[in-house]
């Protein structure tokens, strides 16, 4: 391959990763919510865990809320149309903040990982995470900050 091939070459490559990160960042579903605390709540409505496609609905498996009173976020696991999970996003162990993968969060410091009610499947970790009660009045979802 001469050099003026060569450079093209690279140069489409480049255009190419741009394009396919711009792609694949439009696709991630994760997204980091703010929620609004109303007393000792912080409220979310429902429709934040729906998505439309047409005249279908369907629902996200979990949100991450966020309040820049909190440390750390919320993770917010839709159980069913009636039951929530809300998990505080600070691992056990070391105190890192978690990362969400589908219907587990993982810790990126030492690997530890919780199933979707808070409950340690993986150590180093061996402590359940925080949670938070939760009820539904009005199409929102109030997690109770309430230290318990």
């Amino acid at each position: 391959m001469d050099r003026k091939n060569f450079i093209k070459s690279c140069g489409l490559a480049c255009v190419g990763a741009i394009g396919m990160t711009t792609l694949l960042q439009g696709c991630n579903t994760t997204k980091i919510l703010s929620g609004k605390i109303i007393a000792d709540d912080l409220v979310v409505p429902i429709s934040d865990f729906e998505t439309r496609n047409g005249s279908n609905t369907y629902f996200k498996k979990y949100i991450v809320v966020h309040n820049d009173m909190l440390q750390y976020p919320i993770c917010v696991y839709r159980i069913n149309e009636k039951e929530y999970s809300a998990l505080w996003m600070q691992c056990t162990h070391q105190g890192t903040e978690l990362q969400v993968f589908g219907d587990r969060l993982q810790c990126p410091a030492h690997g530890s990982e919780f199933d979707n009610r808070g409950g340690a499947q993986t150590g180093p970790a061996d402590k359940k995470l925080r949670t938070f009660p939760i009820s539904i009045e009005k199409d929102q979802i109030k997690i109770s900050l309430k230290a318990v």
